[in-house]
């Protein structure tokens, strides 16, 4: 049960799917846990920019701790062995932090999409999910979830993609797409 910080069990969840909302679904989780006096870590795979809710998460939350694993670049074809560097190191980092005992949450956001760009193998994440301390929470983000994953994990949701403005050449927004 929330609000007993430490002696809750926790579960892994992944969202996953093409519509918009995973990475958003995990931060509303963030709010909530906040709220409920848990302490979150958020590990962004691929991404390295001043998103709007990063500067609001580091001016306003401080129990929750941020590290992005990108280089500040899109990933089109093939990964560098610089995006597969930053990746893995960044997986070395997450693992740590899950298992430091300071976080009640623990989010790896956009590690579906970094499994598909073999930016590491989803044994990776399959480890991750065995080590997972019993009362902390792992949350997966990212499109194209590895079957394994989906089998391993307590919760799945899938974002479907119906209708989206940005396939009729709307540019991405402040504060809303960004």
């Amino acid at each position: 049960m929330y609000g007993q910080k430490g002696n809750m069990k926790g579960y892994v969840h992944v969202y996953t799917g093409n519509g918009k909302g995973k990475t958003t679904a995990a931060l509303g989780l963030i709010v909530r846990a906040c709220g409920a006096g848990l302490r979150v870590y958020l590990g962004q795979f691929i991404k390295k920019r001043h998103y709007s809710e990063i500067k609001t998460l580091k001016d306003r939350f401080p129990e929750v701790t941020i590290e992005q694993y990108g280089r500040g670049c899109f990933i089109k074809g093939k990964p560098s062995p610089q995006d597969i560097k930053a990746a893995q190191d960044g997986m070395k980092k997450l693992r740590k932090a899950m298992l430091s005992g300071k976080h009640d949450i623990v989010i790896a956001d956009e590690a579906n999409i970094a499994v598909s760009f073999d930016l590491f193998p989803v044994e990776d994440i399959i480890r991750l999910i065995d080590e997972k301390p019993e009362n902390v929470e792992l949350i997966l983000t990212g499109r194209g979830a590895h079957r394994r994953l989906i089998d391993r994990a307590d919760l799945v949701t899938e974002m479907k993609d119906i209708k989206h403005y940005l396939d009729k050449g709307v540019a991405s927004r402040r504060g809303i797409e960004s």
